[in-house]
């Protein structure tokens, strides 16, 4: 079983950045698919950013400004978050799948089978 641990979150103002870091346990690192998913009050959870070995995906509310990573030798996937907006304030999630699944449904949340606690992003304006 995968287990994920994000940390990073935090009360930041507008224009500010963050790095999100989620740190991988209980499985192999570099056969999974990592993503960044967030919630805001009273909305769907949604698809932030997705990287497989080295392909990455955005959403269009946030390329440009965010940028996902990974360490392999830290078992670590991050989130870069400049230029954040009111907009982005959410609870931020880190999730997993099988990297055999390829580029499949990459940015559906249903598709990601191992999911972290979340941590806490708010960005005041």
């Amino acid at each position: 079983q995968v287990q994920l641990v994000e940390s990073g979150g935090g009360l930041v103002q507008a224009g500010d950045s963050l790095r999100l870091s989620c740190v991988a346990s209980g499985g192999t690192f570099s056969t999974h698919t990592f993503g960044w998913f967030r919630q805001a009050p009273g909305k769907e959870r949604e698809f932030v950013s997705s990287i497989r070995t080295t392909y990455t995906y955005y959403a269009d509310s946030v390329k440009g400004r965010f940028t996902i990573s990974r360490d392999n030798a830290k078992n670590t996937v991050y989130l870069q978050m400049n230029g954040l907006k009111a907009e982005d304030t959410a609870v931020y999630y880190c999730a997993a799948r099988r990297s055999e699944l390829g580029f499949y449904s990459i940015r559906d949340l249903a598709t990601y089978n191992y999911w972290g606690q979340g941590t806490q992003v708010t960005v005041s304006s």
